[in-house]
């Protein structure tokens, strides 16, 4: 059973802690944008013991709503999936029309997992990658299975979309 909580004040260190281990650094650069999640709104998720075993941040500007992190220490549990289906329902609440994210071309995994939850691509942006690192240094230049990081990829889902 996961639980999911809004992000409270008290949680903004540990989200900061968090962040720092699985995004090496506290910062998230993305698309030539610097997100501090610790600041950002989002969404905890809890097991039945209290644990926390998942984060999901997002920032909103006008109808669109962008999914900044998502993280879950337990694959295959449902809990990146109740992380994405809240961050769509308050985004909804909020009048947005468009969730969107983006991950990089080395993600395969995060590809299908998007798609299977009603995602599509919308662009490659070639060289993205470059250009955050000029930003965030920390980026590594080599990611999943061997494969060079160099491009992002965006992706969208209309609000409302049922995943």
């Amino acid at each position: 059973m996961i639980r999911l909580c809004s992000i409270e004040d008290d949680d903004r260190e540990w989200i900061r802690s968090f962040i720092e281990a699985h995004w090496s650094g506290e910062n998230v650069v993305v698309h030539g944008t610097v997100y501090s999640p610790h600041l950002l709104p989002g969404f905890i998720a809890e097991d039945e013991r209290g644990t926390r075993v998942g984060l999901a941040t997002y920032a909103i500007e006008g109808s669109s709503c962008e999914l900044v992190t998502l993280d879950s220490v337990r694959e295959g549990k449902g809990i990146g999936t109740a992380l994405v289906n809240a961050v769509a329902g308050e985004c909804e609440k909020r009048g947005c029309s468009r969730l969107w994210c983006v991950t990089t071309n080395d993600n395969h995994h995060a590809l299908e997992f998007y798609t299977k939850r009603g995602f599509r691509v919308v662009a490659v942006h070639q060289g993205a990658v470059e250009r955050s690192r000029a930003i965030k240094p920390t980026i590594p230049l080599i990611g999943f299975e061997g494969i060079s990081i160099m491009d992002e990829i965006e992706l969208e889902r209309q609000v409302g979309t049922p995943t």
